[in-house]
């Protein structure tokens, strides 16, 4: 007997699915097939990604998985739809991230990066990554990414160290880009200049103390966090309308523990109603007192050194700056100065995300972007729908943003990355030198010691990857990419900086047709996922013990646009449970000979079952493509997982048992629409979940791989309203009879005799068999006595014998039970909404959940009474 297709797999697959043995053979054999190569010269329509670069030093986290898992969805449906799909893997070098890990390596050698020099600390920072960079590659696997392996990039690779340098001088070139002295974010500890998203802020206990500066009358009162700084203060701020401070404007005032007066000057940043209606002015220690010194003309004093130690003369000087801080408030309070001290004063205070240090805020020599212009053509691209922001209420934000972008510190005080490709000469020159230039050379030239921010050359990555600024085939193929897969909490950060730079290298062209933005995983009671709340999820173990399908699944089931994404370990169990139902849908239908080979029976040869489950499947076809066309993957993938646990499993499956069992020309059809049912779904899912789906199918086709399969579309032909709904009552019908069944205690072996009026009327005589095999009901005999009538709908009246199979007197003391509890699940939420006052304090959404409970209990209520009446007498 030759051996089809559905045998042979039938006989490759397992009783039970191990993803362990199925996920790396799976995976390398589709890096080996070249599925995952895009081609820049097919004829095909591009579809392109670049995947947001993680940190070399970086491990896959909960953050990482989820915007990996949409990105992978996204290209293996487009690719399956017949698109020439690129999906760009790299890696980004990490700046401070990576030189610290370093360093840490040399103190544990007891050397320090200056023991080497430069160049032997950047070779030794080369030779880490060598070794152990990159982590994050391999975890990308086990993930499942259909990334393109071969055209994998690094933020400091040659190509784009050169689209780097090329960028840097045609901005400088342009006057966008000068060097200033402006007040940025400093670290301390790392002493480097700090990107906004480098500093993570926490609400943390300090002081807040009122100093009076001057004597008498015209004294004045003002309020800081950060009392050690009054050291470098030049005025007292007011606001021009504030009648309480007006007399004073442009006078001066004794600023206490120096021999200096400052000025009163009248300036609109300041708010009249906070606090004492008067602000102290640094200008060099804090970015709006910086705005307000430039605008009256104020000079800014620095009196704390790179290290956070001051350095202005006097007692305190080389001091800490916290040390310093109680010694000027001591200081003050012996000389009378404390107005009123607040402790616990609870404010946000910024850290540096790699160190934890606090963050000074610090007057700096360092290189900028003018944003202005660059920031406006940003906004200009989505305002004119060039690009499309999803979920669109999110374009609110951006707008708030790019429209008020201050310029960016460029600028970082590090040794590892892009090198400032500024020379300075002997006699005060300065040149910019581009990647095909030779910088000056003869003594007094020194280059720049600067390195330029991280997300200086993450913001060239949709186009530097590419190949820019070279015009190659890729660049002309891929570019624009399709969309950026990214967080929320990024889209200032990172989305904001690749507008604009792309923008400007590209002519006007957007680096992406559309920025879909996701929100961040949490866990299931919503909290944020820390360390500090001990609720960390590694995405790893989930793929060890659960498999990468069922934590993909996971992610995606919570991912809808601009929301954030709830996950527990208890989901990625019920995610695995699919896969494994799945599986043994598959396997079922594989060994009742469901195959896929020959042509789907026309809709006139299949039964109304057959039909109906064909008419289901367009339906859900339709539904998937719209919801993926609108970045719904939680919709995708509930609708998929209802309709393969519903439709399929516990409905369609069930019903071909009887089917197979009394064989002939119909379970022959039934198994080719099996077969086609289970074919597409498995395409449908496979985006989602890829390693089972290949498995399964390949196993059911014979086929090379459902990676290259294509996507399925709706056919109008096998759309049949008229079964769907027959099949609909033949369903109603079963569950209302399962449902009594459930609430008399019956277990699911026990038959029951039953009579079935109506079933012709309501156009279910064919079906009966299928409703007795599936409702567990018998034929009735002579001795059949009804004990509990049924109307289920449609006109059908089910009578059931239920002696001898009820213990009447437990059931009904079961039921009573169940009943007073229902009723006082119901008499306490009733009560809750009939008190005004929880009414109107109670917030809407709890007040809601009490309806929806009340809602819930009156419903037991009627189905318990009406369980109770259709006991028959003790």
């Amino acid at each position: 007997m030759t051996q089809t297709p559905s045998s042979r797999g039938a006989e490759s697959l397992p009783a039970q699915y191990q993803p362990a043995q199925v996920e790396q053979r799976r995976y390398e054999r589709w890096v080996a097939a070249g599925y995952f190569r895009a081609d820049a010269h097919s004829d095909k329509p591009p579809f392109s990604i670049v995947i947001p670069p993680p940190n070399v030093t970086g491990s896959l986290h909960m953050g990482h998985a989820l915007d990996h898992t949409i990105q992978d969805v996204l290209i293996r449906r487009r690719r399956m739809q017949g698109y020439e799909t690129l999906w760009l893997p790299g890696m980004d070098h990490a700046g401070i991230a990576t030189q610290n890990v370093v360093e840490r390596q040399l103190a544990g050698e007891g050397l320090s990066r200056h023991d080497l020099g430069r160049e032997r600390f950047v070779e030794r920072v080369w030779r880490w990554k060598a070794e152990s960079g990159g982590a994050i590659l391999g975890q990308m696997r086990r993930l499942g990414d259909s990334v393109d392996w071969d055209r994998e990039r690094f933020t400091m690779d040659p190509g784009l160290s050169r689209a780097v340098q090329t960028i840097f001088k045609r901005l400088y070139d342009d006057g966008l880009i000068y060097r200033a002295e402006r007040i940025i974010n400093w670290c301390p500890r790392c002493l480097t200049a700090l990107s906004d998203i480098e500093v993570e802020h926490t609400d943390e206990e300090g002081e807040l103390v009122s100093i009076r500066y001057g004597d008498g009358p015209n004294s004045i009162v003002v309020a800081t966090t950060r009392a050690e700084t009054m050291l470098g203060d030049t005025a007292v701020a007011v606001h021009p309308d504030d009648e309480r401070y007006r007399h004073l404007v442009g006078t001066e005032v004794e600023l206490p523990l120096t021999d200096r007066r400052i000025p009163i000057v009248a300036d609109e940043y300041v708010d009249p109603e906070f606090g004492t209606g008067a602000v102290k002015v640094t200008p060099a220690h804090d970015p709006n007192d910086f705005e307000i010194g430039q605008r009256h003309n104020l000079p800014s004093l620095t009196i704390l050194d790179e290290r956070g130690i001051v350095t202005a003369h006097g007692p305190f000087e080389g001091l800490d700056r916290f040390d310093a801080r109680r010694a000027v408030v001591a200081a003050l309070r012996e000389q009378g100065r404390i107005v009123a001290e607040k402790r616990p004063y609870v404010h946000a205070v910024g850290h540096c995300s790699r160190c934890d240090t606090t963050v000074e805020p610090r007057l700096s020599l360092q290189w900028f972007v003018k944003t202005g212009p660059l920031a406006k053509a940003a906004g200009d691209a989505v305002r004119d729908g060039r690009v499309r922001i999803v979920p669109a209420e999110m374009a609110k934000r951006y707008f708030g943003w790019v429209d008020n972008m201050h310029d960016w510190c460029i600028s970082r005080q590090l040794w590892w990355g892009h090198r400032i490709p500024v020379w300075y000469g002997p006699n005060g020159e300065v040149v910019c030198v581009g990647p095909d230039e030779q910088p000056p050379d003869g003594e007094g030239w020194r280059q720049d010691e600067d390195v330029l921010d991280t997300w200086f050359s993450s913001a060239l990555w949709p186009f530097s990857t590419l190949g820019w600024p070279d015009r190659t085939d890729d660049l002309a193929k891929f570019y624009p990419t399709s969309v950026l897969v990214t967080g929320y909490d990024i889209l200032f950060f990172w989305v904001a900086r690749m507008m604009m730079f792309g923008l400007y290298a590209m002519d006007g062209r957007q680096p992406f047709d559309v920025v879909f933005l996701h929100g961040m995983v949490r866990d299931q009671h919503g909290k944020k996922m820390s360390k500090s709340f001990g609720n960390v999820v590694d995405p790893l173990d989930w793929i060890d013990r659960y498999g990468a399908d069922a934590t993909r699944f996971t992610l995606a089931r919570g991912a809808n646009p601009g929301t954030d994404v709830p996950v527990s370990e208890e989901w990625c169990q019920g995610s695995r449970n699919f896969c494994n139902k799945l599986w043994n849908a598959t396997r079922f239908a594989l060994l009742n000979g469901a195959t896929t080979e020959g042509e789907l029976p026309d809709p006139a040869e299949l039964s109304t079952v057959d039909r109906w489950i064909l008419s289901r499947l367009q339906h859900v076809i339709t539904e998937v493509d719209e919801e993926f066309e609108a970045y719904e993957f939680a919709k995708v993938c509930d609708t998929l997982y209802h309709f393969a646990w519903d439709d399929v499993f516990d409905w369609y499956v069930e019903l071909t048992k009887p089917v197979f069992a009394e064989g002939g020309p119909a379970a022959d059809r039934t198994r080719r629409v099996l077969g086609h049912v289970l074919e597409q779904l498995l395409r449908l899912l496979h985006p989602v979940i890829p390693f089972v789906t290949d498995e399964l199918w390949t196993a059911l086709t014979g086929a090379d791989s459902v990676v290259v399969a294509s996507w399925p579309t709706p056919d109008k032909a096998y759309v049949d309203e008229a079964a769907e709904a027959e099949i609909a009552l033949l369903q109603r019908v079963v569950t209302e009879v399962r449902r009594f069944r459930s609430d008399q205690g019956l277990k699911p072996s026990q038959r029951v005799a039953a009579r079935l009026d109506g079933l012709a009327a309501a156009g279910l005589a064919a079906h009966e068999p299928l409703i007795r095999s599936l409702a567990r009901l018998d034929r009735v005999n002579d001795g059949f006595t009804a004990t509990a009538t049924l109307p289920v709908g449609g006109g059908v009246i089910v009578e059931l014998d239920t002696r001898g199979v009820i213990d009447v007197a437990a059931e009904r003391a079961r039921l009573e039970k169940d009943r007073a509890a229902a009723e006082k699940e119901a008499a306490q939420c009733q009560a809750k909404l009939r008190n005004p006052a929880f009414l109107e304090r109670a917030p809407e959404a709890v007040v809601a959940k009490v309806r929806e409970r009340l809602a819930a209990a009156e419903a037991d209520l009627a189905r318990i009474d009406s369980a109770l009446a259709a006991l028959p007498p003790a």
